[in-house]
Order: structure tokens, then sequence, then C-alpha cells
């Protein structure tokens, strides 16, 4: 495999000031104590990456509950048994807070034998009428307690939902339906926790109406690394290979990095139908197989120059896999680098798995949900002494137009054009946006260059303190109330995850030489905003459009602007600075910053730049014809919402769009009246 078949997503570096990592008086880290400052709220939402302490975070807030707002018991509900582990014992008074985190041991389910139901059911019941304070268990676990007890049994109890983006606003979304139940009731508190507060099925995580009643407490991925000690760097590529996999890998696998290598689901087109001999096969690429430890159960394999590699296969579901676990959660080796080199998996070792050492996360085949990305990406940004560089590769077989999958082939593409995009935008500072006015003033705490704030010219200001870059665009809606101000701030990455997984918007996006941008950054994506927050008023609607779509295209407009440096005398140190620097050069570079140059840029126009280097030209085309051959001129659903936009142009202009017009935005809202023109008379006319 060659470099040329990458594709170069994201390479930031961080600064390195160890903030994140740094205790205060109580022993909180700053996610911990901004989490803590809201811990009244009797509905709280904890928006934050992997590996920033969200587990004692709960922790922190539950013991004070518990202590001083007259709760009976906390509740953590977890995914799976083993990230139950996280919620074990801790000294929390060592390090300065009032009283230690303790769950008895019976009332750890998670480390109970059996199953969800049965047994652990009825041991709820027990911990609820007992006087002991707190309990773990399964999502599954709960749900059934919940089915079987009611919702009464949990009043005057926390209940803390850890990964909260397994629920959804879908009625049959189980989890989702009892905590609504328990909301509707308004007598339990509920803590929800995640590192991804979206859904890979493009489900809404909780009905507006619900979620308006969370306090939301955000720690972005950008707080998270820029505070950490160690690590400095991290790199996001995308691969295409054509053949197997298996004779390609190590084209991307170092085996002197410590990776976490995930196999494809056997179903996917990538895999090779038996996940046995694959990781047989990578066994033997990597070396001569020594034989198997006997306590650890890794696999042991002697390399070319002579070192023997430690290998976790998690993939053989056989007996050996119970000890091969054991071996990796060990608690004796949490400290030692050299314990592993390498684990193999398939659907293990993702979501609250815990390798500090982990330096490479490499997938293979695209996995179908985005939020499953982000989970394996955290596996590789833990911080760890020596750990000065993580990377997220995801293997994917190149679109043939041989293939009778070809279809299949080419959404896979588009979803790893689509993963990319929202990893730029979740390790982006977060962005600030405001009206550009004569009257405005710098803010304080905001560094805007050398020359300091010009009132009447472009600025770009940057906390480094709060990870957060300010900009004034001319002619931006201000949101007008509470609730479109928080989602400005907060929820524009969900918005942008929306909008990138719309399959036809990506499409069009990437494949439509005749497309107007508007389309998307107007139509789309306010669209996508009247759905999502139907309860928001027009302009506060167009307020939170206007701020995704900046957000989204200022990234690409920065990695653009960076690329453009490089070939012009810019250095890879200006490029590591997590797009700073991208983004001041592009909002420099024009005469002026405004809202309508920005809806005319296709936020999807980088990446099919990148794609056409990685991919080739002819099987470029290829994919290029393939989607143009299903390709649908304009829908009802488009020519209505680009009717709204042209009451909107007359409104501002004083006429209606014309279908001559020279602008191709103007000519395509014509387009739209006169498409539902023509179907009214086709109507009329039966």
């Amino acid at each position: 495999m060659s470099t040329s078949n990458s594709i170069p997503s994201v390479s930031v570096t961080y600064a390195q000031d160890g903030s994140s990592t740094r205790s205060n008086s109580l022993g909180m880290r700053p996610m911990q104590e901004r989490a803590y400052q809201k811990r009244g709220e009797p509905y709280l939402l904890i928006k934050s990456p992997p590996a920033s302490g969200k587990s004692r975070a709960l922790m922190f807030i539950a013991l004070d509950k518990l202590a001083n707002q007259k709760l009976k018991q906390a509740i953590i509900v977890v995914p799976e048994r083993s990230i139950g582990a996280s919620f074990h014992d801790e000294p929390l008074s060592q390090y300065g807070f009032f009283a230690d985190w303790k769950v008895e041991p019976k009332w750890n389910l998670c480390d109970a034998p059996g199953s969800d139901n049965g047994g652990k059911v009825e041991a709820v019941k027990k911990f609820l009428e007992s006087g002991d304070k707190a309990l773990v268990c399964t999502h599954a676990t709960f749900r059934f307690a919940m089915e079987k007890f009611g919702v009464e049994v949990f009043d005057d109890r926390l209940i803390a939902v850890d990964e909260f983006h397994h629920i959804s606003a879908n009625p049959d979304n189980k989890l989702g339906e009892h905590v609504r139940q328990l909301m509707a009731r308004d007598k339990t508190h509920i803590v929800a926790m995640t590192g991804s507060y979206f859904r890979g099925d493009a489900e809404a995580v909780l009905h507006p109406d619900d979620e308006s009643k969370f306090d939301t407490v955000t720690y972005t991925y950008y707080e998270q690394l820029n505070g950490y000690q160690y690590l400095k760097q991290l790199d996001i590529g995308y691969y295409f290979y054509s053949g197997q996999y298996t004779d390609e890998i190590l084209s991307v696998l170092n085996p002197d990095e410590k990776t976490i290598l995930h196999i494809p689901n056997v179903n996917s087109r990538e895999s090779l139908g038996d996940k046995i001999k694959e990781v047989e096969h990578m066994l033997h690429e990597l070396g001569e197989w020594q034989g198997a430890d006997p306590k650890t159960g890794f696999q042991l394999v002697k390399t070319k120059s002579g070192r023997i590699l430690k290998i976790a296969d998690l993939v053989d579901d056989g007996a050996k896999r119970d000890q091969v676990m054991a071996a990796l959660k060990d608690p004796a080796q949490k400290n030692n680098r050299d314990h592993v080199d390498i684990i193999i998996a398939l659907g293990m070792a993702k979501e609250g798995f815990d390798w500090v050492w982990c330096e490479h996360a490499l997938t293979v085949g695209y996995r179908s949900s985005l939020t499953e990305i982000i989970q394996i990406i955290g596996r590789a940004t833990r911080d760890a002494k020596g750990k000065t560089k993580a990377r997220f590769t995801n293997l994917i077989a190149e679109p043939d137009a041989t293939e009778e999958a070809v279809t299949e082939a080419v959404n896979d593409t588009l979803k790893a054009i689509a993963a990319s995009l929202l990893m730029e935008q979740v390790l982006a500072p977060r962005f600030e946006f405001k009206p550009k006015n004569p009257n405005n003033t710098p803010t304080p705490g905001f560094d805007y260059g050398p020359n300091g704030y010009d009132p009447y010219g472009t600025n770009v200001g940057v906390n480094t303190t709060t990870g957060q870059i300010q900009l004034e665009i001319k002619g931006l809606v201000e949101p007008k109330s509470p609730e479109a101000g928080r989602i400005c701030r907060e929820d524009l990455n969900e918005l942008i995850t929306a909008f990138v997984q719309d399959k036809r918007t990506v499409e069009r996006g990437l494949f439509d030489p005749e497309l107007v941008p508007e389309e998307l950054t107007q139509v789309r994506m306010g669209k996508i905003v009247k759905e999502t927050y139907p309860h928001l008023d027009d302009e506060d609607q167009e307020a939170v459009r206007q701020h995704a779509v900046a957000a989204l295209n200022l990234v690409q407009e920065a990695k653009k602007a960076l690329t453009d440096g490089e070939t012009t005398g810019g250095t890879t140190a200006e490029k590591n600075t997590a797009l700073i620097d991208g983004v001041r050069r592009y909002a420099l570079s024009v005469t002026e910053l405004d809202i309508d140059l920005i809806d005319r840029i296709n936020p999807f126009g980088e990446a099919y730049a990148i794609l056409a280097k990685s991919m080739g030209e002819e099987r470029l085309k290829q994919v290029a014809e393939i989607i143009a051959a299903k390709r649908v001129n304009i829908t009802l659903e488009e020519a209505r919402e680009l009717a709204k936009r042209a009451l909107v142009f007359k409104k501002e202009k004083g006429r209606l769009p014309s279908i001559t017009a020279v602008d191709p935005w103007e000519k395509r809202m014509a387009e739209g009246i006169a498409f539902l023109q023509r179907k009214a008379r086709e109507e009329q006319n039966g």
C-alpha cells in the first residue's frame, strides 16, 4: 500500500500545558470541577471526551447529592459489564474531598456472574430496600428493573447513565423511554454522561423538550488534549486498499507502536469470511509464531529484528479469551508499558476500554456508527509518560466498479469522508461568532494577534485557556432566546453530524458539478435545524443554521489555507496548532468575512480535493458516474425549501428571484418556485 492512498484528514499538535491533568484542592481535574459546580442540578448532561474523568466526576456529584441533597441512593448504569470497573471504590478523601466513593461488592452487579436479567434484577430490588448508597449495573439490568418494578421505586434517587448516546428519542428505544418516564414523574435526579452526544443512526438522543430540562457541562476534545502533559500530536487518516487487507496490513501497522487493531465484521465486504484465519494470517505477517504465554494467554511472535511481540487476541471467543481479558485488566500491570504490544479485536476493546499506552487505533472497514469511530479513537487519546503521538487509521476497501457490491463500496467511502469531517469538527477549538459591528470592543481573555484588535477590520481572537476562537462575521444573525444561545455554544457538532450523515448531501457536495453551495448550506442545513429544533422561532432557527454552517466551513477553509500555506512556504509547525493558524490565515485573506460568503462555500470541496489525490482519477471518475446515474435534479421537499428562501430574497431585494439570473443561487431559488408551479398545474390538470 502506498502513502498516495491516504486521506490525511487531521493532524494537530497541542500545547501540552498539563492543565487537564492537574487537580485542585478537592482532587478534581478541570472537567470534574466544572461538572461539580453544577452538582445541584436535578438533570445534568456531561459531554466530555474519553479519558477526561467522567466516572470520577460522577462520584463527586453523587456523593454530594447523597450527603447534601437528600437523595437516598445512587444507581450507576453502564452499557456493558466491563465498564462497571470504572466505578470501583476510590479513596477520594486522600486528595481533599469530604468522602470516599464506595460500592459494596455485592452491589456492583457488573462483577457478578449471570445474565442481565433474572437474579440481577432481584438484586436491584434488594438494593432499593437496603440502606446502602451505591449500585452499579448495566443498561439492560436497569431496563428490566424498570419494566418489572415501575418508575415509582426510583423516587428520591440519583440515576446516572454512562455512555448516554445509547438512548434515543425513538419510542422503540427502551432505555430512552425509561428516562422519559423518570423525567415525567420528576422525582429522580439524572446525570447523563457521554463522550459523543450523537448516534450513528442519526436518531436524536433526546426529544428537544426533554433536552431543554438538562443543564449541560461541555468539555471539548481540544481542552482535554491541549491540557495533557505528554501526548502532543494526534493524527487521523483514512487509507484505501485493493485486494485483501491482510496482505497489506503492515503498510499501516507499525509493530513498534502500541496498537489496537479492529478487524472487520464477518458480514462486511472487507472481511475474508473467517475471523480466526484472518488473525492467524496477520500473526504470520508480523513474524514467526513462538506459542502462547501460559500466564497471560498472549500470542508471542518473533519479528525479523528478533523482537518478541506480545499480542492479545480478543477475536477468538473460545475459553482462552477470558484469560486474555483478565491479563489485560490486571491492575498490577496498569503502569507497565511492556505488558502487551498489540491487541487484536472485533467487537471488544472499544467503549470504556482503558489501555493508556495505545498509540495507534487501526480499524479495518467502515464502522456503521460515527459514535463508534469516536469511541475507538478515544482508545488512543489517553495521556501516558513517554507517549507523544497517537493516531487513528481507518483501512477501507477501494470502490471497484467491477464489484457487485459497488454501491455499498461507494457508500462506505462517503461515510468515511463524513466521519473525517466530523472528527475535524470535534477536534477543533470551539468557535464564538459575533456580528461585525463598528461598536464592537475586544473581549477580555482573547489574543487578537501582534497588531491587536481592529474595530474596522477583520478580527480573529484566540483564548488559549478555554480553547475558543472568536470571529466577527458581517450579517450574522444572533440567537435571541437562551435556548438558541445554548445550542450555538454547545450543540453545533450535533447538527453537523446530522448534516454529514445525510447521504444525498454528501453525494451532491462531492460529485454534483452543478451544485450551488447554498442548496446545502441554506436549504439542507436549514431543514435539519427546523426538524431538530421545531420549538425555536424562524429567527433563532436561522441564527443556529448560520452558526453551524460557519463552524463547518471555517474548519474546511482553515484546512485549505494551511495546505496552500505549505505550498507557499508555510511550515509544519504552523499546521499543527489545532487549525487556529489556518482559521486566522483564511479570515484575514478575504476582504470581508460575511455570512453570504460563508454560505457560498461548498462544505465538501476540500474533502473532494483530498479524495482526488488519494483515490486516483480513473477510480474517482467511476464513483462519480455511479452517483450521477441516480441523481435527482430537485425534489418536492427541496423545492419547498428553495421557495421559502426565495421569500427571504424578495423581502431583502423587493423582487422574486429570476430564472435567468447570472447568480447561480438566485437562479436555483427561481427553479424551486418554477418546480412548485409546475407541480400545482399538473395537479389541477389531473
